[in-house]
């Protein structure tokens, strides 16, 4: 393990923190963005994230590559309640129920700031609704209302930019008209 990479991962963790945190006040659920991937500074997805860094995507790809899963990623998603596989339960009559509203519009944040953050200075505002297009939206097992709700902001977001359509009022009028 290379000192170099606890510093990078560290910064990295840190700034899509950071940028969550500052979607999550835009949307008006700052506590959301404060407490925001805590988790991520824990030994078990820390010390992983570090062994598999490399900075232009998440270690997680990188160590699911490598041993086939990610510790990492089943600590993380077994205590975030902005991902989608955090309400996935096959054993419950509602499989895959509606997120609540405070973590849905964080999984929102979530997904644009990690867009930003791993895009660099290639970002562009259609970029999450491409990853999301092509990596997530069909392979993420999730509520449709759900799916239909994040296909929508990220349309947004890709024809009017991030300060326009990442609002308090733009992200509850959307999540009410696909979620309720």
């Amino acid at each position: 393990m290379k000192l170099k990479n606890v510093i990078k991962h560290f910064k990295l963790i840190t700034y899509h923190k950071w940028l969550v945190f500052k979607l999550c006040c835009k949307i008006g659920i700052p506590w959301r963005g404060l407490v925001h991937d805590l988790s991520k500074y824990s030994p078990t997805e820390f010390w992983e994230g570090v062994n598999y860094y490399v900075g232009d995507y998440s270690p997680i790809t990188e160590a699911k590559k490598d041993k086939g899963y990610s510790v990492a990623w089943l600590h993380h998603k077994g205590r975030n309640k902005h991902h989608a596989e955090y309400w996935v339960d096959h054993h419950a009559p509602n499989i895959t129920p509606i997120i609540p509203y405070p973590y849905a519009a964080e999984m929102i944040c979530d997904k644009l700031a990690a867009s930003i953050v791993y895009n660099k200075k290639n970002w562009t505002k259609e970029a999450e609704l491409i990853y999301w297009e092509k990596r997530e939206k069909n392979r993420i097992e999730m509520n449709p209302k759900i799916r239909e709700f994040i296909t929508d902001v990220m349309t947004q977001v890709a024809n009017d930019g991030i300060d326009k359509a990442i609002t308090r009022k733009n992200i509850k009028y959307l999540y009410e008209k696909h979620c309720n």
